[in-house]
């Protein structure tokens, strides 16, 4: 999840209908791993794991992605997925550690089922979840046969898609990741599936922060906004001991830059503090062509073939996924793939 700047982002309350006619990039990974971990086998004896077709594959992602990227195209938003692609080398140890965390999940989970322990097991397969290279290559495949673009980053997907954004090809970047703040997003969406359904008990609503907004309350520049959450801690650094987003706030105001903080701190400055500067001011990513990014046909018969017919999705489940792209004016009434060119 990267840096939390929650208690310094000004945010205001948006929803789908707002963004209506905006080109939305997505991050695909944080998008999977949500639906993996809600669309499980929790019944009295599951194991927790993602739902399973009738040759036991897991399904669970493309129930979601067709849900979801209906819903959106139904809004009429323009969704443009970004999956990740090679992690940073500075995000070794990140990526480590979640490993290392993974597998003793998956230990206790194990255990779990042995033992009969259904609940633990449960609670232990949502930390286990793997978005696998097959379930990626089946999601852009259900992503074409929708018509809907994808890119796959260089790097970072949410990085990637603020690059994008940043150069006018996406207006808002939809990401729980507050880093695609650092990576130059102008415009950041949270929670914008999730809007008035309740977590925790509490309601949520779906928030948009604007990138310039944020310099100019807090008075600060990108590059020192950069600086801070670095004070704060990225998947990149763990941050400076005992500075947390407000803290760090006066403290890059009154310094200026991280350099100042630790020495004023008698803190160590951190390690490859260069090197995390770039990544975050000027994030690795692949050029993608403006005519890449228009929304094409669906597939009315493809999307039957490859869920219906191989993967046992339920007619219910199909219709409903073709109502909402007929309401959106991807599919005729009668059921057809629409003829017309959408113009993006």
């Amino acid at each position: 999840m990267g840096c939390n700047l929650k208690d310094i982002a000004p945010a205001e309350q948006t929803n789908l209908k707002a963004l209506a006619g905006k080109r939305v990039g997505i991050d695909a990974f944080l998008t999977a791993f949500q639906f993996l971990t809600t669309m499980r086998d929790r019944s009295p004896q599951g194991d927790g794991m993602p739902l399973k077709d009738d040759n036991g594959n897991p399904v669970s992602h493309l129930m979601g992605f067709l849900h979801r990227t209906a819903t959106l195209l139904a809004a009429g938003i323009k969704p443009v997925y970004i999956f990740d692609g090679q992690s940073p080398e500075l995000k070794a140890d990140e990526m480590a550690a979640r490993r290392e965390r993974r597998l003793e999940a998956e230990a206790v989970h194990k255990e779990a089922l042995e033992a009969g322990d259904f609940a633990l097991a449960q609670k232990m397969a949502a930390r286990i979840m793997h978005y696998s290279p097959q379930m990626v290559e089946e999601t852009q495949q259900l992503l074409d046969l929708m018509g809907v673009p994808w890119v796959t980053a260089a790097a970072e997907g949410e990085a990637q898609a603020a690059v994008m954004a940043s150069k006018g090809q996406l207006d808002v970047v939809a990401t729980q990741d507050w880093d695609a703040l650092l990576y130059g997003s102008p415009v950041l969406v949270r929670n914008l599936m999730d809007e008035g359904t309740k977590r925790y008990g509490r309601m949520v609503h779906a928030q948009s922060i604007d990138l310039q907004h944020l310099l100019n309350e807090t008075g600060l520049s990108r590059e020192q906004l950069v600086d801070l959450a670095i004070m704060i801690g990225t998947d990149y650094h763990p941050g400076v001991k005992g500075i947390g987003p407000k803290t760090g706030l006066k403290l890059i105001k009154q310094h200026g830059t991280l350099e100042a903080v630790c020495e004023a701190k008698g803190q160590d400055v951190p390690e490859r503090l260069a090197e995390i500067r770039e990544i975050f001011l000027n994030h690795p990513a692949v050029e993608v062509d403006d005519a890449d990014l228009v929304q094409g046909q669906v597939d009315r018969k493809g999307l039957i073939r490859f869920l219906q017919e191989e993967r046992q999705f339920s007619q219910r489940r199909m219709d409903q996924a073709f109502e909402k792209l007929t309401e959106g004016g991807y599919l005729r009434e009668g059921g057809q793939t629409s003829l017309f060119s959408f113009d993006g």
